[in-house]
């Protein structure tokens, strides 16, 4: 019978689920959910939940958080081809889950995770679709959600999402690197919050769905994805890594996490060969990634390593014409989300990818979370028609 643990890769020290702990105690690194005797085997609920022998399954199907997330479609298209140059590419489109981003299937897991512990409070920092998510599901829950925002570094369309789903909305100067350490404090002196970002590893549980669904449609060579605070850089990983020991897949494909220029601090460390993260000043137009010191890192090189995956990054301007090609396809996303598609066209021009490959690239957020860049266009007039 699958039993499930809180462990820490590092020094091998293992808590039980039953503590709101998100940090080794021994050591100070990030935690893990592990599962001793995982099977692959699908239930019959719906979505993320299909899963939930290798996500959760020791939690009560009653306790249960669910707005139906997951099951997103996975597109081809001959304008994507021709923009990347890779005949075979697919793009799995995780706008299309309720809150329109990824962030609701590691919160459908997360939330029904803070319900069985008894938690009456959420906390998050966000640059907007955390916030988005967390105040949704927590809502949902009947559960109350505070979000600390970085003032000034947010979309108005996602902070929109987060006020009228009735969070608690906490203004503070600074980046979401700011947010996230007062995430940090505010746990360090009370334990009444659940922390609902990717510090806690029940997220991650939740987002290495997308890889299972993927995997169950496609063999791909490359997986590419956009990296902000490396949360799903570390699920993606974590997910082939289940998949693999469990003898599900033969063949693993290379993960590839793309960042912004403005906002490449884990470019820097895998690619520089860093002893340790370098934490910036981000600047970028692609909100959603705008992260100068990710958290996860650690558990993002040990992806890399499992799977020998390749950080890129990306300009700002390379993300918006990756933008307009999918937006023109009919598709659309947010400006992060093209940052996946992005890369591939420029590790296709260096001759990394090759036009017989098979990739699929994640679009992480649905085209409305960021409208305040105005796509240029022509107004035509009623008798320019005629």
């Amino acid at each position: 019978m699958t039993h499930s643990v809180l462990k820490c890769h590092y020094c091998g020290a293992e808590y039980t689920i039953d503590r709101n702990i998100y940090t080794c105690d021994k050591c100070g690194n990030i935690l893990d959910v592990y599962h001793y005797d995982m099977e692959y085997s699908l239930t019959g609920l719906k979505g993320v939940w299909k899963y939930k022998n290798l996500i959760h399954p020791g939690i009560n199907e009653g306790t249960i958080i669910s707005k139906g997330e997951g099951n997103t479609n996975l597109y081809s298209n001959s304008r994507i081809s021709e923009f990347s140059g890779i005949d075979k590419i697919f793009l799995k489109h995780e706008g299309e889950n309720p809150t329109g981003s990824f962030k609701d299937r590691g919160m459908t897991v997360a939330v029904s995770e803070a319900m069985r512990l008894k938690f009456n409070k959420t906390l998050c920092a966000s640059t907007g679709n955390t916030s988005a998510a967390a105040a949704s599901y927590s809502s949902f829950a009947g559960i109350e959600s505070y979000v600390i925002i970085p003032e000034k570094n947010i979309s108005a369309n996602k902070l929109f999402q987060a006020i009228a789903y009735g969070a608690n909305i906490v203004d503070i100067e600074g980046d979401f690197d700011s947010a996230m350490d007062n995430v940090r404090k505010t746990i360090a002196k009370r334990n009444d919050f659940y922390v609902l970002n990717s510090l806690n590893p029940w997220r991650i549980e939740g987002q290495k769905t997308i890889i299972y669904e993927i995997m169950e449609k496609i063999k791909p060579d490359f997986i590419t994805f956009p990296a902000g605070n490396l949360g799903n850089t570390s699920a993606f990983g974590k997910a082939l890594m289940d998949l693999k020991s469990l003898g599900v897949i033969d063949d693993v494909p290379r993960l590839v996490a793309i960042q912004a220029e403005g906002a490449s601090p884990f470019y820097n460390y895998i690619n520089g060969k860093q002893e340790s993260i370098i934490p910036v000043k981000a600047e970028t137009i692609a909100s959603a990634i705008k992260i100068g010191n990710p958290v996860n890192y650690k558990k993002a090189k040990r992806s890399l390593e499992f799977t020998r995956g390749i950080v890129e990054k990306v300009s700002d301007d390379q993300i918006m014409e990756a933008k307009r090609a999918i937006d023109r396809a009919g598709i659309g996303c947010e400006p992060a989300s093209a940052a996946a598609v992005a890369g591939v066209k420029k590790l296709r021009d260096a001759g990394i990818m090759h036009k017989g490959d098979t990739v699929a690239s994640i679009l992480t957020g649905h085209i409305l979370k960021d409208v305040s860049i105005i796509p240029e266009h022509k107004t035509l007039r009623i008798s320019d028609i005629f």
